[in-house]
């Protein structure tokens, strides 16, 4: 059930993720401060840092618990679906875990667009491929007696999805939203797997 208090933080985010957006935009994200974000805003940079823990989280949001979101989606996929299917109900779930798809391209193309975003972007993706291949390992090695640690498939599997879901959100930035990112998912998907 969701209470007022959440309601309310919730109201609270969206204005200064509004703002700040809107500032990033017109003025660039590293030109922008956060003291210019929470004056206009019309909040104290204390309480900024109380929904915000750095600049950063403004436009990536927490990448924690996003990585564990996509960790535990992937993870609790039947047994039976393969680890491209689980790995794609992953993503499915964190593009629309916390944002509305207008907002996921404001923030999206700010990561494309800004080179320290976008490095610190791969360095926590890099962190998230980390954290899925032990997954991806166990679903693949089920009713195999094949020496897990020794087998690259998993790791090799979570780094393709992870390029093409970030190909394919690169060209949909760039295409303004107007192409369906799932689709541009499975034609990038398709292309490396040799099926398309």
């Amino acid at each position: 059930m969701t209470t007022l208090w959440d309601r309310s933080r919730q109201v609270a985010v969206e204005a200064i993720l509004d703002t700040a957006v809107r500032l990033f935009t017109e003025q660039g994200y590293e030109r922008t401060t956060i003291a210019q974000i929470a004056r206009e805003a019309g909040i104290s940079q204390r309480s900024l840092f109380r929904y915000f823990g750095t600049k950063e989280d403004l436009v990536c949001g927490d990448q924690d618990a996003l990585g564990e979101l996509l960790r535990q989606t992937v993870e609790q996929q039947p047994a039976d679906v393969s680890a491209w299917d689980a790995l794609r109900a992953g993503f499915e779930v964190v593009l629309t875990a916390r944002h509305t798809p207008e907002r996921v391209l404001e923030l999206s193309r700010l990561i494309f667009d800004t080179p320290s975003l976008h490095a610190r972007y791969i360095e926590k993706r890099l962190r998230w491929q980390a954290e899925l291949v032990p997954v991806v390992r166990k679903r693949l090695a089920a009713g195999t007696s094949a020496e897990p640690s020794a087998d690259p498939r998993a790791k090799a599997i979570v780094a393709t999805v992870f390029a093409c879901v970030d190909t394919a959100s690169e060209v949909w930035v760039r295409h303004d939203g107007r192409l369906d990112l799932a689709d541009l998912y499975d034609q990038c998907l398709a292309a490396v797997r040799g099926a398309g």
